[in-house]
């Protein structure tokens, strides 16, 4: 079976689990505690989830999946995904410890989902936006061609709509199983938001954790406003491999969001809480202001 009739067979009994009232419960938290990782205090599971996966001892923002990112961000009843129809290929045949191809089996019946992206139309506060939210627990957030085109797509409406843009990153960079196709997308990408700006649309980068290589060193980076959440770690290469080649002891914390945003490479750090109203305050500035 190619990888094409996987997908759709996948697809299929997935819907089919939807319409029948069933779960996937594999993507479901099966435990009444949750520990936190950063103070390490154990806490009943919904109190965490009524507070959006942050921590109630030491603030700490816990990771989170696109589909709860998106009910977080947008007016409730107005998401409409595009392009969930696209799907990965293996052109390269690539094979590591496990071939690529199994492992994008192993992402569709952990996620539900068969890309690393979540891309769709909808309001926040009021105002129309392209929203674009990276899934960490595919594959890593990881960058591959679904990914890019599903970014440039997003743009593309978004000139039709004369709206902005935003992405949500949350990803250790390109998709190294298709090697230049995925670093392809860094310049594809770059290039769909260089219209934007030419056509005075904004585009609003929340970084989240984590967001590394290819996806940091492009579009990411390319935010008219930068946002990121308090501790999410962002960079290009680990702090380890940065250390090994430049020989040196680095800063504490040189890769958090605090950090980055002390030394102005983000514009600012905003609770998750408050990151709806923060984000939908920016793009009534953007349109009263027509910023070019």
């Amino acid at each position: 079976m190619d990888l094409k009739n996987f997908f759709s067979k996948i697809k299929s009994e997935i819907q089919k689990k939807e319409e029948s009232g069933e779960k996937n419960l594999t993507i479901e938290n099966q435990s009444h505690w949750i520990k936190c990782p950063s103070c390490e205090s154990m806490m009943f599971f919904k109190e965490v989830e009524n507070l959006n996966h942050v921590c109630p001892k030491c603030n700490f923002h816990m990771r989170i999946g696109a589909n709860k990112r998106i009910a977080l961000l947008v007016d409730e009843g107005t998401f409409v995904e595009h392009d969930s129809e696209l799907h990965p290929t293996d052109p390269l045949s690539f094979v590591d410890s496990k071939s690529y191809q199994k492992r994008l089996e192993e992402a569709l019946h952990k996620t539900g989902k068969t890309s690393s992206v979540v891309a769709g139309s909808c309001s926040m506060n009021g105002t129309p936006v392209e929203l674009v939210v990276f899934d960490f627990s595919f594959l890593g957030g990881s960058l591959g061609s679904v990914e890019g085109e599903k970014i440039v797509r997003a743009c593309n409406r978004a000139l039709e709509k004369n709206c902005g843009v935003i992405i949500v990153s949350a990803s250790g960079g390109a998709r190294m199983q298709e090697s230049t196709f995925s670093l392809m997308q860094m310049a594809k990408t770059s290039a769909a938001l260089k219209k934007l700006d030419a056509n005075g649309l904004p585009f609003i980068s929340l970084l989240t954790d984590p967001t590394f290589g290819g996806v940091s060193a492009s579009f990411a980076f390319l935010g008219d406003i930068i946002i990121a959440e308090p501790g999410a770690m962002i960079g290009f290469a680990g702090a380890r491999v940065i250390k090994q080649t430049i020989g040196k002891d680095l800063p504490d914390g040189f890769q958090s969001a605090e950090f980055l945003l002390e030394h102005g490479s983000i514009d600012m750090v905003t609770d998750r809480n408050e990151l709806r109203q923060t984000i939908g305050d920016l793009l009534k500035i953007f349109k009263k202001g027509d910023v070019a």
